[in-house]
């Protein structure tokens, strides 16, 4: 108990500090790229017919792999000159590059901005089955050649990396700026203070909703920076939301003229078998809290056994429950270490780490010898001291709930208590005090 004191002090004193409502939501995204120097204008000729280069908006449904899931985005740019078609992206990442997964790891993911023939990336996609939609966008001749040359400055070598942030610098942001810049920074003056629709969390959830594995360890690990409202420009971390606010954007250009930022969509692949993107987020709580007491109702069931065969009812109590510290445990210490030791900033202020964290661990051990252990008294005590840690963690996650009422503290962790409470309660004192309770009741009736 000294031990589950000290950390919990230890943990108060070091991540709640950071605690400060609106993180996402008053942190501004980058700056709108300036045009780089250099590169040809188009010809009077060029700017009569509407200038050389059609410039289109390519949005990418999601895909297999999870980091695929929330879609993908880039510029198809067409010299009608020369027919060269080129695909602009800027969520280009290695597994090869050195030190790839260390960097990952603590948060420091590089990506970069490259071009390649668009003919072969929607080949690609539409092999891999994923919806390709392309928007043409209604520019001036001189803004459609301003972006081109920028995307060429962009993928040079001194120009080409950034650093990767899942919510706000992105392949999709990156392209939201583009946009910008092209309507004479319209496109933020719209939307930039415009409520969004849902929160961070909701808009992941959105994407997760088919997996209830990664969908209840995504909520687990991300704490409560991505639960304040946000406006219209930071969901546009999403392609989708991009397509969704560009398809009906107005602007001014330099002339007076307003214009519809696209003038035609083209759908060249949809998907087939795909789970759908949610337009809400579901509600998965009373999902994961029947689950939770599905894994209470067998460890009652496991009680049960211990009573008609001690030895075969301790056993599977105690691998039960070794196996629920392990899970927790593991899951606990990676989001110890990504709130302390990265800089995944959309993991930092969790209180999930009040009661899922590396002292679950000790679980592990605790279950297997509580029932390899010969001598009842040593046995006893292991007992307790397990008990104590489930105590703790049920404690800990109605306390997760209870700080709510104060301002400072709102995360939406309702997915992982209802999961975690009912089979804390199970392995805690809670049912020797009710028996004790209904024990004394019984006498007094007596």
């Amino acid at each position: 108990m000294k031990t589950i004191l000290t950390f919990l002090i230890l943990a108060v004193s070091i991540a709640f500090p950071r605690f400060s409502p609106g993180l996402y939501a008053q942190t501004p995204g980058p700056a709108p790229r300036t045009e780089p120097p250099g590169g040809a204008p188009a010809s009077n000729a060029d700017m009569a017919r509407g200038g050389r280069y059609t410039v289109k908006l390519a949005v990418i449904g999601p895909g297999d792999e999870l980091y695929f899931w929330w879609g993908h985005i880039g510029l198809v740019i067409t010299d009608t000159v020369s027919g060269e078609e080129r695909f602009y992206d800027w969520g280009l990442f290695s597994f090869e590059r050195e030190n790839f997964f260390v960097n990952f790891a603590f948060g420091r993911l590089i990506y970069s901005c490259g071009a390649s023939p668009a003919e072969r990336n929607i080949r690609i996609y539409t092999l891999t089955n994923r919806n390709i939609t392309l928007y043409t966008l209604d520019l001036p001749p001189e803004k459609k050649d301003e972006l081109r040359r920028f995307a060429e400055w962009n993928i040079q070598s001194e120009n080409r990396d950034y650093s990767y942030h899942h919510f706000k610098d992105n392949c999709a942001t990156r392209v939201r700026d583009i946009l910008d810049t092209a309507t004479y920074g319209q496109f933020k003056e719209a939307f930039g203070q415009a409520p969004g629709r849902f929160t961070l969390r909701q808009h992941v959830r959105r994407h997760t909703w088919f997996s209830p594995f990664f969908d209840w360890l995504l909520n687990f690990l991300m704490g409560q920076n991505i639960d304040t409202p946000i406006t219209i420009w930071e969901e546009m971390f999403l392609p989708s939301e991009i397509a969704l606010r560009a398809s009906d954007f107005r602007y001014t250009d330099s002339t007076g003229i307003q214009r519809n930022l696209v003038s035609s969509v083209e759908t060249l692949n949809r998907s087939r078998g795909r789970p759908i993107v949610l337009e809400k987020p579901r509600r998965q709580w009373p999902a994961e809290l029947a689950l939770g007491t599905a894994i209470l109702g067998s460890l009652a069931l496991f009680m049960l056994v211990r009573q008609k065969k001690p030895a075969a009812g301790r056993m599977l109590l105690g691998i039960s429950q070794s196996l629920l510290g392990l899970f927790f445990g593991l899951t606990g210490s990676v989001l110890f270490f990504m709130t302390f030791f990265t800089n995944h900033d959309y993991t930092w202020h969790n209180s999930n780490i009040l009661f899922i964290n590396p002292l679950v661990l000790a679980v592990v051990p605790l279950g297997l010898m509580s029932f390899r252990e010969k001598d009842l008294k040593k046995r006893y005590r292991r007992e307790i001291i397990l008990k104590s840690l489930w105590t703790y963690i049920a404690i800990g996650s109605i306390l997760s709930l209870l700080i709510r009422v104060f301002p400072q503290f709102y995360q939406q962790n309702q997915v992982t208590v209802a999961l975690v409470l009912p089979f804390a309660l199970g392995g805690s004192f809670a049912p020797d005090w009710i028996a004790h309770i209904v024990r004394i009741a019984g006498g007094k009736k007596r």
